[in-house]
C-alpha cells in the first residue's frame, strides 16, 4: 500500500536543488567542482543590511512572533517603493511578507486555484511553477517561446491557449532561466488581451527586477486596468544578495492579500523577525549596492556570452536580465559516453558533472530540453575555468562522434 499522497507523487524534486546537492557531494569527496547550478549571488549581503540585523538583536525588541503578514513598517516601505519606483499604487494592506518569494507564489496558487482550473505558464519557466500549480490541484498549460524570438511567448499563442478553465497566467521578467525581459509594448499587448477576460489573473514574478540590463522596467500591475488583475511576486534574495535571509513578498488586491495572510497563518506564520529588520534596511537605503552588483553581473554576462559563442555547435541568446544564460547544446546529443548515448539535457548534465566537474542544470527542468542553464553569479576566474572545461568536454564528445562516423 502506498502511504504517500497523489499530490506529492505528482511533482518532481527541484532540479536546481538536486544538481547543487550532487555538486556539493562531489566537492565533499575532494573533487574540484565548479557549480553554475544554483540561482544564488556570490556576493555577500551588503554590510548596512547585516548591521541592521545586529542592531535589532542588540535592541532586544524583536524576539517575539511578528505579525503573520509582516511588520507594518516593512509592508509600508514595500508599498511606498512600488509607488515611487514602479508607479503602482499599492498600500500597506496589499503587501504580504513571506518566507521567500517561493512561498509567496505557493500562497497565491493555494489561494486562487481549484481542481480543474488551468494556469498558463510561459516556457522556458522557473522549475517550481509546475509543481506549485499541481500541488494546488490545478493543471499547468505550457506555452513555449521560440528561441528566435528570444524565447518570448507571442500574444496569439496565449490567446489560443486560453479556455473557460483558465484562471491565471504566470511568467517572470527578467526571466529565470533565459534572462529575457519583456518590453513595454509586449506587456501592454498582454494587458490588452487579459482585459478581455474578466476572470483571468496574472501572476507577475519580478524577483529579478533590478538585475536588468535594458531600459524596460515595467511592473505589470502598473498597466491600465491591471492593478486588480495582477499578483506581483518579489523579494530580497536576488537583488540584495539575501538568499539565506528568506524574505519574499507578494503585492495583490486586498481581496486576495487578506486571504493569503489567513493561509500563511496556518502554514508557516510570519517570516523571521530579524530578517525583516534587515529587509527594512535594504529597501530604505537606496540601490547603490544593488547597482554595483548588477554592473558586475553584466560584465560577467558579456564574458560568458562571448565564450559560449566561440564554442562550435552551441547556439546562445544574449540575456537581457537576471544572471543566467541558456545555451542550446542539442547538437551534441547523439554522442556517446561510457557506452551510453547522450540524448537529452539530463544526460548531458550528468556527463558534464562527471567528466568536466562543472554543474549546470538541465533545460528539461525548465521546459526546454535542448538547452542547459548556466548561472554566471560566480567569480570571473570560476567562469573562465568552467567554460574552458565545458569547451573541452564538448570537444571530446565531438571527436568521438567523428571517430564513430569513420
Amino acid at each position: 500500500m502506498n502511504l504517500l499522497s497523489k499530490r506529492v507523487l505528482s511533482i518532481e524534486a527541484s532540479a536546481t536543488s538536486g544538481t547543487a546537492v550532487k555538486a556539493k557531494n562531489l566537492k565533499a569527496k575532494g573533487v574540484d567542482v565548479i557549480s553554475f547550478s544554483q540561482g544564488e549571488p556570490d556576493f555577500k549581503t551588503p554590510p548596512y543590511i547585516c548591521e541592521a540585523a545586529k542592531q535589532a538583536i542588540d535592541a532586544g525588541n524583536y524576539f517575539s512572533y511578528p505579525p503573520t503578514g509582516g511588520y507594518l513598517d516593512l509592508r509600508t516601505a514595500i508599498a511606498q517603493k512600488y509607488v515611487s519606483e514602479n508607479k503602482v499604487p499599492y498600500k500597506t494592506e496589499n503587501i504580504v511578507v513571506t518566507n521567500g518569494a517561493k512561498q509567496a507564489l505557493s500562497n497565491v496558487m493555494l489561494s486562487i486555484l481549484n481542481p480543474g482550473d488551468e494556469v498558463l505558464i510561459f516556457a522556458p519557466f522557473w522549475v517550481s511553477y509546475l509543481a506549485q500549480v499541481k500541488l494546488a490541484g490545478a493543471k499547468p498549460i505550457i506555452i513555449k517561446g521560440a528561441p528566435e524570438n528570444d524565447f518570448k511567448v507571442g500574444i496569439q499563442q496565449i490567446k489560443d491557449a486560453i479556455s473557460t478553465k483558465t484562471k491565471a497566467i504566470v511568467f517572470s521578467s527578467p526571466c529565470n532561466p533565459t534572462g529575457l525581459v519583456y518590453n513595454k509594448q509586449e506587456l501592454e499587448a498582454l494587458a490588452e488581451l487579459v482585459s478581455n477576460y474578466p476572470n483571468l489573473l496574472v501572476i507577475a514574478d519580478e524577483i529579478y527586477e533590478h538585475i536588468n540590463y535594458t531600459p524596460h522596467r515595467i511592473s505589470f500591475a502598473a498597466l491600465p486596468e491591471m492593478f486588480n488583475r495582477t499578483i506581483t511576486i518579489n523579494g530580497f534574495s536576488k537583488c540584495y544578495a539575501m538568499t539565506g535571509w528568506r524574505v519574499g513578498y507578494l503585492a495583490a488586491p486586498t481581496w486576495l492579500s487578506k486571504e493569503v495572510i489567513k493561509l500563511q497563518g496556518h502554514l508557516t506564520s510570519s517570516n523571521s523577525s530579524i530578517a525583516q529588520r534587515a529587509a527594512f534596511s535594504a529597501i530604505n537605503n537606496g540601490l547603490d549596492a544593488v547597482n554595483e552588483m548588477v554592473q558586475e553581473y553584466q560584465k560577467r554576462r558579456d564574458l560568458v556570452y562571448a565564450k559560449l559563442n566561440a564554442i562550435a555547435g552551441i547556439e546562445v541568446n544574449l540575456p537581457s536580465g537576471a544572471f543566467y544564460i541558456f545555451p542550446n547544446i542539442s547538437k551534441y546529443y547523439g554522442t556517446w559516453y561510457k557506452g551510453q548515448q547522450i540524448n537529452n539535457s539530463i544526460e548531458m548534465c550528468t556527463y558534464l558533472l562527471e567528466i568536466a566537474h562543472i554543474a549546470v542544470v538541465p533545460g528539461a527542468a525548465f521546459g526546454e530540453d535542448a538547452c542547459v542553464r548556466i548561472s554566471y553569479a560566480s567569480p570571473e576566474d570560476d567562469l573562465l575555468e568552467g567554460l574552458k572545461r565545458l569547451k573541452k568536454a564538448l570537444g571530446d564528445l565531438e571527436k568521438q562522434k567523428i571517430l564513430n562516423l569513420n
